[in-house]
C-alpha cells in the first residue's frame, strides 16, 4: 500500500473516500469538519441528521467511523470519526489508533483505492503533530500488513479468505501546514 503526506486542502483531493475529524454530532464544527461540510454541501448535513434519528442518536463514539456519501465534494465518500480531545482527558493513544482502523476498515468496506486522512485530533483536541503522527502512520502500516493479498488471498491470522484483489491501494495523509507535514514525514521515515 502507497502511504504519502502531503501539504493540502482534504476537500480537493482525487479519492475514494476522505476522512473527516468530526465531533460526535456528525452536525459539523470548525477545523477539517466545518471545510468538509461546507464543501459537501447541505445534503452532507441532512445525511448526518438522518443518522442521528436512526443509527447514532447519541452520536457516534470516539474511536469509531462511518460512511456519508461525498455530495459535492471530488471523493464519493466521506467517512467521519471522532478522534479523542485530549483538553477533555481523552489521552488514551489506542482510541486515537481506532480512529485511523476504524475509518480503513470502512474504507476497505466501501471498496475504495485511495483514502485520504487529516490529522485527526491534532491542533484543537490538543494533541500534538508528532503523537498524531506516529499513531497514525502505525495504524496505518498495521492495518496494510494485516490486509496483506497474495494471489488473491487474505490472510489474517490463521484464517486465509479468498477475497479476490485489495482495493484499499494508498492512503494520504492531507495536512494544513508544515509543522504537521514535517511530523508525518518523519513518521513515514
Amino acid at each position: 500500500m502507497k502511504i504519502e503526506a502531503l501539504l493540502g486542502d482534504i476537500t480537493t483531493q482525487q479519492v475514494g473516500a476522505v476522512v473527516n475529524a468530526a465531533n460526535s454530532s456528525l452536525l459539523g464544527g470548525g477545523g477539517v469538519d466545518g471545510a468538509i461540510h461546507r464543501a459537501a454541501g447541505p445534503e452532507l448535513l441532512e445525511e448526518c441528521l438522518q443518522l442521528r434519528r436512526t443509527e447514532l442518536p447519541d452520536g457516534l463514539p470516539v474511536g469509531e467511523a462511518v460512511p456519508t456519501a461525498g455530495y459535492r465534494l471530488p471523493a464519493r465518500w466521506i467517512i467521519h470519526t471522532v478522534g479523542p480531545n485530549a483538553h477533555r482527558g481523552q489521552t488514551d493513544p489506542g482510541l486515537l489508533a481506532a480512529c485511523f482502523t476504524s475509518s480503513l476498515q470502512v474504507a476497505a468496506d466501501l471498496r475504495v483505492p485511495t483514502v485520504a486522512f487529516p490529522a485527526v485530533s491534532a491542533g484543537a483536541y490538543g494533541w500534538s503533530a508528532d503523537t498524531v503522527a506516529r499513531i497514525g502512520v502505525d495504524a496505518v502500516r498495521t492495518f496494510a500488513a494485516r490486509q496483506e493479498v497474495r494471489d488473491g488471498q487474505q490472510v489474517c491470522g490463521p484464517t486465509v479468505t479468498d477475497v479476490g484483489e485489495a482495493t484499499l491501494t494508498e492512503v494520504r495523509f492531507v495536512l494544513f501546514d508544515e509543522e504537521v507535514l514535517a511530523a508525518f514525514a518523519a513518521a513515514l521515515g
